[in-house]
């Protein structure tokens, strides 16, 4: 059990409550954006983590929370047997993936790690707002999923970042909503976990950080419920579009740094 005292001790030598205070505001945030829109919970979080404490205390901070937002979609939409059947091959080529990228994050300097954070969000803005029309066939859906995986969970390690290129991979199947959403979950469902392993075998994750995630999971579900809430008030598309235009000006600002 992780003691109280030990994150306030990390919180001070952050900046204290202030600190604490930015990266609240951002999990409840990405929360709200979560419930009312579906976007992703980590890639709406990252960039004021990223802000407020630096890459990797951020997406050591984010794992739990992502995890609270996506298990129960993962695990209950339906259809789970079939999709793990379907897509193993992608998901299992995640984890050799991740496993570099961690390596990379721990190699490389972090000014890089952030930058391609950057271009993960602005692609990934891109994407959802462009809406481009692909479609596989199912033999090179399948072809796809070993190189897909494997350089998702690369990126996801590198990052913290989940959605590219698994969101267009998953777009252009034409799946209907039940097994997009099955899909996309379980794939980040996968990638939390075995993030969460290499973090803690690397050091990044230290027992303040897996505290504080522990309790970030309260602002995370709080903003789901706010956003779910508030998606019956307010035109859902508008909302969408302002968080993203957010989002990438945010992911400019990190390829600027």
């Amino acid at each position: 059990m992780v003691e109280l005292a030990a994150i306030l001790d990390w919180a001070a030598l952050h900046d204290g409550w202030p600190t604490l205070a930015w990266v609240s505001a951002g999990l409840l945030l990405a929360g709200v954006v979560k419930g009312a829109t579906g976007l992703g919970y980590a890639t709406c979080a990252l960039p004021f983590l990223v802000a407020g404490l630096g890459l990797k205390p951020a997406m050591a901070i984010v794992l739990l929370p992502a995890l609270a937002t996506n298990v129960a979609v993962a695990l209950t939409t339906g259809h789970l047997v079939e999709t793990v059947r379907r897509f193993r091959t992608l998901y299992a080529s995640m984890v050799p993936g991740i496993a570099v990228g961690i390596a990379l994050l721990v190699w490389i300097n972090q000014a890089v790690a952030v930058k391609t954070l950057g271009v993960l969000i602005v692609g990934y803005v891109a994407w959802t707002l462009l809406r481009p029309r692909m479609q596989l066939s199912r033999a090179a859906a399948f072809r796809l999923q070993l190189p897909v995986g494997f350089l998702n969970g690369m990126l996801t390690g590198l990052t913290g970042s989940q959605v590219m290129p698994l969101f267009p991979y998953m777009m252009s199947l034409n799946l209907d909503s039940d097994r997009l959403v099955q899909a996309i979950n379980f794939a980040v469902l996968v990638c939390s976990l075995v993030l969460a392993s290499g973090l803690i075998a690397t050091g990044i994750m230290t027992p303040q950080l897996l505290g504080l995630s522990f309790l970030s999971v309260l602002p995370a579900l709080s903003g789901v419920e706010i956003g779910s809430r508030l998606r019956k008030f307010i035109p859902a598309e508008e909302f969408r579009r302002l968080v993203l235009l957010v989002l990438l000006l945010m992911g400019v600002a990190m390829i600027l740094r």
